[in-house]
């Protein structure tokens, strides 16, 4: 799919997206799923300490996307500062390190994505890519004849040439449908995002760590989950990573029934992810973290 450049025609197509079978109903359901998160009775005086651990969660999930396993103790002590990066150039440990710099920088951009959400996209990517390509390519589109072999089943990336154009109508679609009556769910809003990055795959690497991490930051500055406690990576990997890219796939062809299933799955992910914002409230509460 692509958005169109004009305000009026992304609010136009998006209110479409929303009236497509089970896009509502699921949306509705990931409402009321961080509702119930956001009343937990752990949230009343420890949302820090919950928010930090769906973090670290978080980024565990995001780098599994990926390819890249690392156990959850082993990402809570490198993203808490106790267990330093080996000195090492093995690609997967390259991208848990992005996964976790990506996700922690995804809690110092929550206050400003509405209002400048492409000065966001560049700050998520330094963190994400800081180990994967050279520091001039940091934060920066690609450009002249730069590719990426990233999502490869989805096809080829679009062209350089493209790239500014679609990254300008997606800051349009965030700023455009941040606030407002008749606003669509968050979790439509947060979901084409996450599947715009992926098909427009504006940098040369991490590309999927970028857009997740969009998504993360977008259901807590939307308010679907201002606590920041859902684990919305991990309910993209509870269904499985061949769905999350197959859904993807379906997104990027363009058709109503291929973009409605990306939108319901992506609201799926939001429901478990509130699940697993769940249980961390519980280990929490009980003091079991760790």
């Amino acid at each position: 799919m692509s958005l169109p450049a004009d305000r009026t025609e992304i609010v136009q197509q998006v209110g479409a997206l929303v009236a497509l079978p089970g896009v509502r109903e699921r949306a509705e359901m990931a409402r009321e799923a961080c509702t119930r998160l956001r009343f937990h009775e752990a949230l009343r005086r420890r949302i820090p300490e919950a928010s930090a651990e769906s973090r670290v969660r978080g980024a565990q999930a995001s780098a599994a996307l990926d390819g890249a396993n690392l156990p959850l103790s082993a990402v809570r002590e490198h993203m808490s500062g106790a267990r330093e990066w080996p000195d090492d150039t093995d690609p997967g440990l390259r991208v848990v390190r992005g996964a976790v710099g990506v996700t922690a920088e995804s809690e110092r951009v929550v206050t400003l994505v509405l209002t400048a959400p492409l000065q966001v996209l560049a700050r998520l990517h330094v963190a994400a890519a800081s180990s994967l390509v050279a520091g001039d390519r940091l934060g920066r589109p690609r450009t002249g004849t730069d590719g990426c072999d990233e999502f490869i089943d989805l096809g080829p990336p679009p062209p350089p040439s493209v790239v500014s154009l679609r990254l300008a109508n997606l800051a349009d679609l965030i700023t455009s449908l941040s606030s407002g009556p008749g606003r669509p769910p968050a979790v439509v809003v947060s979901s084409i995002v996450h599947a715009e990055i992926v098909s427009i795959r504006p940098f040369a690497a991490g590309n999927g760590l970028v857009a997740r991490a969009m998504e993360r930051v977008l259901v807590q500055a939307l308010g679907l989950d201002p606590t920041g406690v859902a684990v919305p990576e991990a309910g993209h990997v509870a269904g499985g990573g061949p769905a999350y890219l197959g859904a993807l796939t379906a997104y990027g062809q363009g058709t109503a029934a291929g973009v409605g299933l990306w939108l319901q799955q992506a609201a799926d992910a939001v429901i478990a992810g509130a699940g697993e914002g769940v249980r961390i409230c519980d280990a929490v509460r009980a003091g079991r973290l760790g």
